[in-house]
């Protein structure tokens, strides 16, 4: 069953219980979330959910990739896919699809993510897409192998950088308490 929208109501409800200063920074999507919007679609405006991977490696460096379209050094992750069955999973896969590292969570995997980021994309006119935001769902993993075969049509390059070099120092506070307890 694909991820909906009762589904990151659910999940954004538990992150707020456990976060409840960051309600503010979270109204685009707490807005949409009360409305009508496809918040799975990556078409829907004003904007949209995706999930991201912050892999952890052994050294507690966090991998970045250099995102073509945007051209900047980001989280692995990107839009849901109508497979995508969780938030976390949906997260997991983008991970693959853009690295190819593989990592499997425990089954009692928390299903909260590290971090929620609601941030503006910029308009693209070659993809005829309007200015919007995405709101990101941002998962901890800890990565077995350094080894990475980024996906070259939407990444131009990667590196393993310490959590401080993240452009969100609430995700790399988060990320440097959890270095020794991410789950795998």
């Amino acid at each position: 069953m694909p991820v909906t929208a009762s589904q990151i109501a659910d999940v954004t409800a538990h992150y707020l219980d456990q976060h409840p200063e960051e309600r503010p920074g979270l109204e685009p999507l707490l807005t949409e979330l009360a409305g009508e919007s496809d918040l799975t679609s990556s078409s829907s405006r004003p904007g949209h959910v995706t999930a991201g991977a912050a892999v952890v490696d052994a050294r507690g460096l966090v991998l970045l990739i250099r995102h073509r379209a945007l051209d900047r050094w980001l989280l692995p992750g990107g839009h849901l896919d109508p497979g995508d069955e969780t938030l976390r999973s949906a997260a997991l896969r983008e991970l693959r699809e853009e690295t190819g590292i593989d990592v499997v969570p425990e089954p009692a995997a928390d299903s909260l993510p590290l971090d929620i980021d609601v941030h503006a994309i910029p308009a693209n006119p070659a993809k005829g897409a309007a200015a919007h935001w995405h709101a990101d769902f941002r998962y901890a993993f800890r990565a077995e192998s350094l080894r990475v075969t980024p996906q070259l049509e939407e990444v131009s390059g990667y590196a393993w950088l310490p959590p401080s070099r993240l452009d969100s120092s609430r995700l790399a506070a988060r990320l440097a308490a959890r270095v020794g307890t991410v789950v795998t």
